[in-house]
């Protein structure tokens, strides 16, 4: 491997994969969203 070839090869390692960026962030969307569903039964079952 040349001098060349390393650095766009370690551009491609240190970037995460878009597809796996977009997998995180909706489970982290649907994460929260589960969380709020939660307390929101709790808190509405609290007050009776």
């Amino acid at each position: 491997m040349s001098d060349a070839e390393r650095p766009a090869r370690r551009e491609i390692e240190d970037k995460m994969p878009r597809g796996i960026l977009v997998r995180v962030l909706l489970y982290v969307f649907a994460g929260h969203a589960f969380a709020a569903f939660v307390y929101l039964l709790f808190t509405l079952g609290g007050s009776r």
